[in-house]
């Protein structure tokens, strides 16, 4: 089943035409400090279309070099999506202590311009250079 397909069929929360407000961390490790964060905000979802996304994504992908792509957290081993605005902002900010410091930039929201350097790093300005060609 191709991505798309797949989130389709099993994420109700991107049905096209809904209005999906996204958060997103990096994360090397989840710690018990993390885990405890993620319970305690799961345990007071605002509503039955608020999720908490985490993916495991090491393994392959931590062997792609960081400048071998735009994006260059290859380096994180799990990703986190969130979803309602207050509720979203505020998991965001309990563990922005514990992330990497990088981010998913398909997960970013229109408001966080100021967060597109940390989801290429040092790989932003030869984006920039390869995309003003």
């Amino acid at each position: 089943m191709p991505f798309a397909a797949w989130e389709q069929a099993f994420d109700p929360l991107l049905t096209p035409g809904a209005r999906n407000y996204w958060k997103t961390h990096n994360f090397t490790e989840l710690n018990d400090a993390v885990i405890d964060i993620v319970l305690e905000y799961a345990n007071s979802l605002p509503s039955s279309q608020c999720e908490i996304f985490l993916a495991l994504v090491g393994g392959q992908t931590s062997r792609i070099g960081a400048d071998a792509t735009a994006y260059e957290g290859w380096d994180a081993n799990f990703i986190m999506n969130d979803h309602c605005i207050s509720w979203a902002r505020g998991f965001f900010d309990a563990a922005t202590p514990y992330a990497s410091g990088g981010a998913y930039i398909n997960f970013m929201t229109d408001e966080e311009g100021d967060r597109v350097a940390s989801a290429y790093g040092a790989n932003l300005d030869r984006l920039s250079q390869i995309k003003n060609q």
